[in-house]
């Protein structure tokens, strides 16, 4: 009898804890294998459009340049742990905040050098670990530097490295004079192990490594290094012409990492070898770059990869999060990975073996013709499902939505090539590209229903219009990438130069493969307003879905922020946002009130908006 008491007490333990958990966000991607997905319902399709702000807590971080030499992008996702929130500013700067109120109980600010060159100061947000006891939010920073933290106070754990922090950047860019090593993405937990990718330069063949590391999360001790560019005698090395792997940089994991805690197994989106855009010293297929690869927490053991492009030479990185999920096959379920790439495909995995569960073909590409370069001959395209974003533009697709637009493209695109092949390589002639180096998809990733098996995904239309130029004689390679105006292949007021849409939200079956919907995602309200039809606009940061019935997203240059039937893909409601919201939501229920709330970092900025904010807008029902 007192067995029977102790397993009906323990399983309702287990029920209270779920539940509570459930009530959060714990994890960047909501749970550690980035689902995405929050089984609240409070907030419905029946009532959504009553939302309201209920608070608004500013970072008064940000930068246009003007002060300090970079820009700004706020891109994190805030967790949700005992009522606390927890947000980070572009400058690496933490606020816990009242998960009800947003008024600040602590704060813990890294002091990054801010007068540092860097693509873009940028955060994503931080990861959570607690042994029931010990309670502590992980901090990683743009200088590279990894922060172990009291949730409760914010304080250091002194026990942890060197009085709370580890230096991950000294031994990855020791002996490279203009190396770095920064952490943008919050780091994995994996029980008592963090793993941990990092952001290193991609624009010279050889520089900091892009190994992936583990740690013990209570030390800091290092635990084991897997590298993404095999050394001689490992696994792929004879992926790549001999020699050619020496001080390799690149095909790191900057993006999140997602993680399996039942069977200890942490899955790497890895990305292009250095240099991105030319690989004639390092012909071959280059394992483990632009890669899933699983790995056994506990050792670093590879369990299985599966190379997403071969030799990479368009920057195609794999940006996102790779989802955990599960599908139906002949009546039984099976546990998956979803990644999406910046080409604008989904790759569906069994999550044990690596193998595809939709058929995938490799398909002959286009050889190369600039001298020393060989590039791969096959690239693997998934025959299920269909691309989310547009893969080729043909001249006569040009932009029609105003006459200057169309005129200020064609001018700059004279004397290009257009085509439909996805995989084209660089030639010294200007080359259309879609998609763009920027997606396709990007670091906003998925959101995945269980109860319908659906995958949602946004992605923008925007390209690329470059062309490889000669270096001068005696550079270590001989040619590099040029953009024939903009980064992008947009007009002045960044309306994308061809036909619209321009953005969308697209919801997939993973069981048969199939769109169940896909709806425009944007606008530009100055275009609307002339009567020209929703054209979507260039979009970043994710969604987030709901048993509500609901999907919620900012991610548009237009500040608002949307919610949409999960089932039908209407638009239920809009608001409009200080800036735009570059990043990915997230909901909880407050504990005092027992309200739902939809929290977005409302930071605008970035590459895609002039309008720059530190804000974190909190909605709920009046």
């Amino acid at each position: 009898m007192n067995t029977n008491w102790r397993r009906r007490a323990t399983g309702l333990l287990m029920l209270a804890v779920a539940a509570v958990q459930a009530a959060e966000w714990r994890s960047w991607g909501g749970d550690p294998g980035g689902a995405k997905y929050s089984p609240l319902r409070q907030i419905d399709k029946s009532n959504v459009a009553r939302l309201r702000p209920a608070w608004e807590f500013d970072t008064k971080e940000w930068s246009d340049g003007s002060v300090y030499p970079s820009r700004s992008a706020f891109e994190a996702t805030p967790l949700v742990i005992d009522n606390v929130l927890y947000v980070t500013s572009p400058f690496s700067h933490l606020f816990a905040l009242d998960a009800e109120t947003g008024r600040l109980l602590w704060d813990f600010d890294p002091k990054i050098d801010r007068t540092m060159r860097v693509n873009l100061f940028v955060n994503r947000g931080v990861a959570y670990w607690s042994d029931g006891r010990r309670k502590r939010i992980l901090l990683g920073d743009l200088e590279g530097r990894l922060f172990s933290l009291d949730a409760l106070t914010g304080k250091p754990d002194a026990s942890f490295g060197e009085g709370g922090v580890l230096d991950l950047a000294a031994e990855m860019i020791e002996g490279f004079e203009r190396g770095y090593y920064r952490l943008t993405s919050p780091v994995a937990v994996c029980g008592d192990v963090i793993v941990a990718g990092g952001l290193v330069p991609d624009g010279e063949p050889q520089g900091p490594s892009g190994d992936v590391r583990a740690f013990d999360v209570r030390t800091g001790r290092p635990l084991w290094r897997f590298h993404v560019v095999p050394r001689p005698g490992e696994f792929g090395y004879e992926t790549w012409e001999p020699g050619s792997t020496e001080r390799r940089g690149g095909a790191n994991a900057w993006s999140v990492m997602s993680v399996d805690e039942r069977r200890r197994m942490v899955f790497l989106p890895l990305t292009s070898p250095a240099y991105d855009f030319y690989g004639g010293d390092r012909k071959g297929a280059n394992l483990f770059g632009n890669s899933v690869v699983a790995l056994d927490c506990r050792t670093g053991r590879r369990i299985w990869h599966f190379q997403i492009i071969h030799h990479d030479l368009w920057d195609w990185d794999l940006p996102a999060q790779p989802a955990l999920v599960t599908v139906r096959r002949r009546g039984r379920d099976v546990p998956a990975v979803a990644q999406v790439t910046k080409q604008g495909f989904l790759f569906l995995l069994d999550r044990l073996t690596g193998k595809p569960l939709f058929e995938v073909e490799e398909r002959p590409v286009p050889p190369s013709t600039l001298e020393g370069e060989q590039a791969w001959p096959t690239q693997p395209f998934p025959l299920k499902p269909p691309p989310f974003a547009r893969q080729a533009m043909r001249e006569d697709e040009l932009t029609d939505v105003t006459p200057e637009s169309r005129a200020e493209c064609l001018e700059m695109s004279r004397g290009a090539l257009f085509g439909d092949s996805l995989f084209r390589p660089w030639t010294e002639q200007p080359m259309v590209l879609f998609p763009g180096l920027n997606g396709g998809a990007n670091w906003g990733g998925v959101a995945f229903d269980p109860a319908t098996r659906t995958l949602f995904i946004n992605s923008m239309d925007v390209g690329g219009l470059f062309r490889m130029v000669r270096r001068p004689e005696g550079s270590t390679l001989p040619y590099r990438l040029r953009a024939v105006k903009h980064e992008f292949f947009w007009d002045s007021n960044r309306y994308p130069c061809q036909k619209p849409p321009w953005g969308t939200l697209t919801a997939i079956d993973l069981d048969s493969g199939e769109f169940r919907w896909r709806v425009t995602l944007g606008e530009f309200d100055e275009l609307t307003a002339r009567g020209i039809p929703k054209t979507g606009a260039p979009n970043l940061g994710g969604p987030i879905v709901t048993a509500g019935g609901l999907v919620f997203i900012g991610a548009t240059n237009d500040r608002k922020f949307r919610a949409f039937d999960k089932d039908t893909g209407e638009e239920l409601w809009v608001t409009r946002l200080p800036a735009s919201a570059m990043a990915t939501p997230v909901t909880y229920l407050g504990k005092r009130t027992g309200k739902q709330f939809v929290v977005v970092a409302a930071g605008g900025g970035n590459k895609y908006d002039s309008i720059f904010t530190g804000k974190l807008i909190a909605f709920s029902l009046p």
